[in-house]
């Protein structure tokens, strides 16, 4: 059974789950934007997190560019989760894995971290 959850609480995780990552890690972190969505893209409807963007290595003349985006999707995290403490678990595994793609961190390497 899918855990309900209102959207103002699940952004709370999110925040929480932002907060958890160091700052030594965000003192690097320029022009990314953390929005939580209710559903992904329609043609990847499992999908519990996404980052858009140029990631820190991949970076040249970067001035001017739209900020880099990492999305939590709410809805399918609530579904593959039975109580709210697996979402808080779920949505700081998501969180932290897409901003690792920002540093980028790649999904062989995240995995081999735990964070897959």
């Amino acid at each position: 059974m899918p855990v309900e959850m209102s959207r103002e609480d699940f952004e709370e995780l999110v925040d929480r789950a932002m907060e958890s990552v160091p700052d030594q890690f965000w003192d690097l972190v320029d022009n990314l934007a953390v929005i939580v969505e209710d559903d992904p893209p329609a043609d990847q409807p499992d999908l519990l997190g996404l980052y858009e963007g140029v990631p820190l290595t991949e970076r040249g003349d970067y001035a001017g560019v739209l900020p880099d985006r990492v999305f939590v999707y709410r809805n399918p995290t609530l579904r593959i989760c039975e109580t709210p403490e697996q979402v808080a678990e779920e949505v700081e595994v998501t969180v932290v894995h897409e901003i690792a793609h920002f540093f980028g961190i790649d999904d062989d390497r995240l995995h081999e971290l735990g964070w897959g």
